[in-house]
Protein backbone atom coordinates (compact mmCIF):
# COMPACT_ATOMS: atom_id res chain seq x y z
CA UNK A 1 0.00 0.00 0.00
CA UNK A 2 1.24 3.04 -1.07
CA UNK A 3 1.53 6.35 1.89
CA UNK A 4 -0.03 9.41 0.51
CA UNK A 5 1.61 12.61 0.94
CA UNK A 6 0.24 15.82 1.80
CA UNK A 7 2.64 18.33 0.27
CA UNK A 8 0.38 21.36 0.04
CA UNK A 9 -1.48 21.83 3.20
CA UNK A 10 1.11 24.42 4.79
CA UNK A 11 1.68 22.27 7.84
CA UNK A 12 5.50 21.21 8.79
CA UNK A 13 7.51 18.13 7.44
CA UNK A 14 10.14 16.03 9.81
CA UNK A 15 11.88 14.73 7.28
CA UNK A 16 15.29 12.31 7.51
CA UNK A 17 17.83 10.92 5.01
CA UNK A 18 20.36 8.89 5.26
CA UNK A 19 23.85 8.35 4.28
CA UNK A 20 24.18 4.73 1.98
CA UNK A 21 24.45 1.76 3.93
CA UNK A 22 24.30 4.22 7.18
CA UNK A 23 27.74 4.54 6.81
CA UNK A 24 28.96 7.51 9.33
CA UNK A 25 30.25 9.51 6.65
CA UNK A 26 29.12 13.11 8.24
CA UNK A 27 32.11 13.36 10.76
CA UNK A 28 34.00 16.11 10.51
CA UNK A 29 32.88 19.84 9.90
CA UNK A 30 33.82 20.14 6.37
CA UNK A 31 31.26 17.51 5.69
CA UNK A 32 29.21 18.74 7.78
CA UNK A 33 29.07 22.32 6.61
CA UNK A 34 28.61 21.03 2.76
CA UNK A 35 25.40 19.97 4.19
CA UNK A 36 24.42 23.03 6.04
CA UNK A 37 25.61 25.29 2.37
CA UNK A 38 23.26 22.40 0.16
CA UNK A 39 20.39 23.41 2.48
CA UNK A 40 20.52 27.33 2.63
CA UNK A 41 20.88 27.08 -1.22
CA UNK A 42 18.02 25.53 -1.88
CA UNK A 43 15.99 26.81 0.64
CA UNK A 44 16.88 30.13 -1.11
CA UNK A 45 15.53 28.87 -4.87
CA UNK A 46 12.59 26.63 -3.48
CA UNK A 47 11.37 28.85 -1.04
CA UNK A 48 10.73 26.32 1.82
CA UNK A 49 11.17 27.39 5.42
CA UNK A 50 13.40 25.80 7.67
CA UNK A 51 12.30 25.21 11.10
CA UNK A 52 14.72 23.16 12.35
CA UNK A 53 17.76 20.44 11.50
CA UNK A 54 20.51 18.19 13.01
CA UNK A 55 23.31 17.08 10.78
CA UNK A 56 24.20 13.00 12.60
CA UNK A 57 27.42 11.19 11.83
CA UNK A 58 25.06 9.41 9.27
CA UNK A 59 21.64 10.85 8.78
CA UNK A 60 20.05 14.62 8.35
CA UNK A 61 16.70 15.40 10.16
CA UNK A 62 15.14 18.17 9.09
CA UNK A 63 11.83 20.09 9.88
CA UNK A 64 10.06 22.32 6.93
CA UNK A 65 7.45 23.71 5.56
CA UNK A 66 7.22 23.28 1.92
CA UNK A 67 7.04 26.74 -0.55
CA UNK A 68 3.81 27.18 -1.37
CA UNK A 69 2.31 24.74 -4.32
CA UNK A 70 5.56 22.71 -4.67
CA UNK A 71 6.06 19.47 -2.66
CA UNK A 72 8.33 18.18 -0.45
CA UNK A 73 10.40 15.71 -2.84
CA UNK A 74 12.41 18.30 -5.05
CA UNK A 75 14.28 19.92 -2.56
CA UNK A 76 15.39 17.10 -0.63
CA UNK A 77 16.41 16.12 -3.95
CA UNK A 78 18.37 19.08 -4.48
CA UNK A 79 19.79 18.96 -0.85
CA UNK A 80 21.43 15.32 -1.63
CA UNK A 81 22.38 15.95 -5.24
CA UNK A 82 24.67 19.14 -3.77
CA UNK A 83 25.62 17.98 -0.78
CA UNK A 84 26.88 14.87 -2.36
CA UNK A 85 28.46 16.39 -5.21
CA UNK A 86 30.57 18.45 -2.47
CA UNK A 87 30.90 15.58 -0.05
CA UNK A 88 32.66 13.29 -2.83
CA UNK A 89 34.94 15.93 -3.40
CA UNK A 90 35.85 16.17 -0.28
CA UNK A 91 36.80 12.45 0.17
CA UNK A 92 38.66 11.90 -3.18
CA UNK A 93 40.98 14.99 -2.19
CA UNK A 94 41.34 13.18 0.99
CA UNK A 95 41.98 10.18 -0.77
CA UNK A 96 39.57 8.64 1.86
CA UNK A 97 38.73 5.07 2.24
CA UNK A 98 35.25 6.12 2.31
CA UNK A 99 35.09 6.02 -0.71
CA UNK A 100 35.40 1.99 -1.80
CA UNK A 101 32.14 1.41 0.70
CA UNK A 102 30.50 4.09 -0.92
CA UNK A 103 30.90 3.44 -4.32
CA UNK A 104 27.98 0.93 -6.75
CA UNK A 105 27.69 -0.89 -9.46
CA UNK A 106 24.32 -0.76 -11.22
CA UNK A 107 24.14 -1.87 -14.67
CA UNK A 108 28.02 -2.36 -14.61
CA UNK A 109 28.50 0.91 -13.63
CA UNK A 110 30.58 1.89 -10.36
CA UNK A 111 29.52 5.26 -9.35
CA UNK A 112 29.81 7.15 -5.87
CA UNK A 113 26.25 7.11 -3.77
CA UNK A 114 26.18 8.87 -0.28
CA UNK A 115 22.65 8.87 0.09
CA UNK A 116 20.24 6.73 0.37
CA UNK A 117 17.29 6.52 -2.69
CA UNK A 118 14.67 7.39 0.09
CA UNK A 119 14.00 9.82 2.50
CA UNK A 120 11.32 9.53 5.65
CA UNK A 121 9.38 12.19 5.79
CA UNK A 122 6.01 12.25 8.26
CA UNK A 123 3.40 15.65 8.59
CA UNK A 124 2.93 17.43 11.79
CA UNK A 125 -0.72 17.46 12.03
CA UNK A 126 -0.54 19.85 14.30
CA UNK A 127 1.52 23.01 15.97
CA UNK A 128 2.81 20.33 18.97
CA UNK A 129 3.81 17.59 16.94
CA UNK A 130 5.51 20.50 14.79
CA UNK A 131 7.51 21.81 18.46
CA UNK A 132 8.08 17.90 18.84
CA UNK A 133 9.93 17.33 15.78
CA UNK A 134 11.76 20.11 16.92
CA UNK A 135 12.84 19.24 20.25
CA UNK A 136 13.34 15.81 18.95
CA UNK A 137 15.96 17.26 16.39
CA UNK A 138 17.93 19.37 18.63
CA UNK A 139 18.29 15.95 21.39
CA UNK A 140 18.99 13.83 18.60
CA UNK A 141 22.90 14.36 19.95
CA UNK A 142 22.51 13.81 23.51
CA UNK A 143 20.30 10.58 23.13
CA UNK A 144 23.12 9.65 20.81
CA UNK A 145 26.10 10.61 23.47
CA UNK A 146 27.80 12.80 20.98
CA UNK A 147 27.46 15.81 23.51
CA UNK A 148 26.03 16.61 27.14
CA UNK A 149 23.57 19.76 26.40
CA UNK A 150 21.82 20.32 22.72
CA UNK A 151 23.75 23.65 23.17
CA UNK A 152 26.99 22.14 22.45
CA UNK A 153 26.37 20.57 19.44
CA UNK A 154 27.26 23.02 16.17
CA UNK A 155 25.15 20.92 13.58
CA UNK A 156 22.09 22.03 14.59
CA UNK A 157 19.58 24.51 14.56
CA UNK A 158 19.65 24.50 18.56
CA UNK A 159 20.67 28.41 18.96
CA UNK A 160 17.88 29.74 16.54
CA UNK A 161 15.71 28.87 19.73
CA UNK A 162 17.93 29.49 22.94
CA UNK A 163 17.07 32.18 24.78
Amino acid sequence: MKLRHFDHDGRARFVTFCTHRIIPVLTDDACRQAILDSINEVKSSSGFQLLAYVIMPEHVHLVLVPGENSSLGPPVRDIKRLSAKTIHALLLDRRSTLLSKLTTARNGVHRFVLWQRRCFDRNCRSEQKMWEAVRYCHNNPVKRGLVSDPARWKWSSYAWYEE
